[in-house]
């Protein structure tokens, strides 16, 4: 059964693409439970690191299950694969929890896609990355020509979603894409977050936000969760909540 399969190691939660016999392929399951583990993940303040990576040493994540998404018409295929993918994806990006995608294989179309909405990436030295959606006549979907191209930039976009080229794990380290190559890129994902241990958990959410309002990631939310955060530490909002509940009028003194 292809699924997304949450565990857990230390205070790390490891999402790991199940769906090996297709080269973990995203199917309709696949988008479900990541966004079903994503919704959980964020709300535990217990977990501070989340890794994502694929089941098998061959591929991260090869795309989108042609089978999936073949027979349905262009509305369908516009408003709901298209859509939820985007909508799913986006959840990763912006979760505020720091993210690191563990990229044990090759990593194409969709699966290339997801790893562009983690933090860093650290990548297997014999995985390859590609956009080939143009061999089977679609075009990229999930934020390839959008996402993407801050973080490797257009003339490469264009050369892997246009020209239909491969780029090496090393060439995407060059590139700022991955941050380590590396023959084990589980194991040195799971460092890396363990490294998350002597740092504030809250001073990296903070930061998470201000990096995202910088690139345009979500810049409205970051924003409004900067802005949001430091109201609610205030005195003035403890006075306004007591007010309230006391039924009374509330006696601001700007601390």
């Amino acid at each position: 059964m292809s699924e997304v399969v949450c565990t857990y190691h230390r205070d790390t939660a490891v999402l790991t693409l199940s769906n090996e016999a297709k080269l973990n392929a995203f199917t309709t399951a696949m988008l479900r439970s990541l966004e079903a583990h994503l919704i959980e993940i964020e709300h535990r303040p217990d977990i501070r690191a989340v890794i994502v990576t694929g089941a098998g040493p061959k591929a991260f994540c090869c795309g989108a299950d042609i089978a999936e998404w073949g027979g349905l018409g262009p509305a369908e295929f516009a408003r709901h694969w298209i859509r939820d993918g985007h909508r799913i994806f986006d959840m990763l990006a912006r979760l505020s929890k720091p993210t690191i995608g563990a990229i044990n294989g090759h990593a194409f179309g969709g699966g290339l896609e997801l790893a562009a909405c983690c933090d860093v990436r650290v990548i297997s030295d014999h995985a390859t990355l590609g956009l080939p959606e143009g061999k089977v006549g679609i075009v990229p979907g999930w934020s390839g020509t959008q996402r993407l191209v801050r973080l490797l930039s257009e003339p490469v976009v264009k050369e892997m979603a246009i020209f239909g080229r491969r780029i090496t794990a090393e060439r995407a380290r060059m590139l700022g894409f991955a941050s380590d190559v590396t023959d084990d890129a589980l194991t040195t994902a799971k460092d890396m977050a363990a490294s998350l241990s002597a740092l504030s958990p809250r001073a990296n959410e903070l930061t998470k936000a201000m990096i995202h309002g910088a690139v345009g990631e979500d810049r409205g939310a970051a924003i409004e969760v900067l802005g949001s955060a430091a109201a609610a530490a205030s005195a003035d909002r403890d006075e306004g909540v007591q007010a309230f509940l006391e039924k009374r009028a509330a006696s601001f003194d700007g601390s």
